[in-house]
C-alpha cells in the first residue's frame, strides 16, 4: 500500500500535468481547489497578475468544516459569492490533482449552483 507521502507526489505530479493547460485569466479565472483531511480551500486566481481575486477556506471562522460534503458545499457556495461580488462569472476549474469525486465534486457542483459558470 502507498504511504501518504507517495501518493502525495503523485498527485503533485497530476497537478503539474494539468497546469500546463490550465490557465487563469482576468476575463476567466482559475478556481484552485486544495483539500486536507480536516479543511477544504478554494481560490479564485488571475494567474496573469499573480494574485488570488476570492478565496474561502472551511479554516476560517464561520468555516463549518471542510472534512466533510456539507462543509465543502458550503464553501464552493462562499467562494461563488464573494467571486461574483468582485465581477467574476466565469471561472475555469482546477481540481488540484484529485479525482473529480467526493468533497471536489462537492464544491465544484456548489460553486456552479451559486452562479460560477465552467
Amino acid at each position: 500500500m502507498a504511504s501518504r507521502d507517495s501518493k502525495n507526489i503523485i498527485r503533485l505530479r497530476i497537478h503539474t500535468r494539468i497546469r500546463r493547460k490550465v490557465k487563469g485569466t482576468p476575463e476567466r479565472p482559475r478556481l484552485a481547489v486544495f483539500r486536507s483531511v480536516k479543511h477544504i480551500y478554494a481560490q479564485v486566481i488571475d494567474d496573469v497578475a499573480g494574485h488570488t481575486v476570492a478565496a474561502a477556506s472551511s479554516s476560517e471562522k464561520e468555516g463549518k468544516g471542510g472534512g466533510n460534503m456539507s462543509g465543502a458545499k458550503a464553501i464552493g457556495k462562499l467562494v461563488a459569492e464573494r467571486a461574483k461580488d468582485k465581477g467574476i462569472k466565469a471561472v475555469v476549474f482546477d481540481r488540484g490533482g484529485y479525482h473529480y469525486h467526493g468533497r471536489v465534486k462537492a464544491l465544484a457542483e456548489a460553486a456552479r449552483e451559486a452562479g460560477l459558470e465552467f
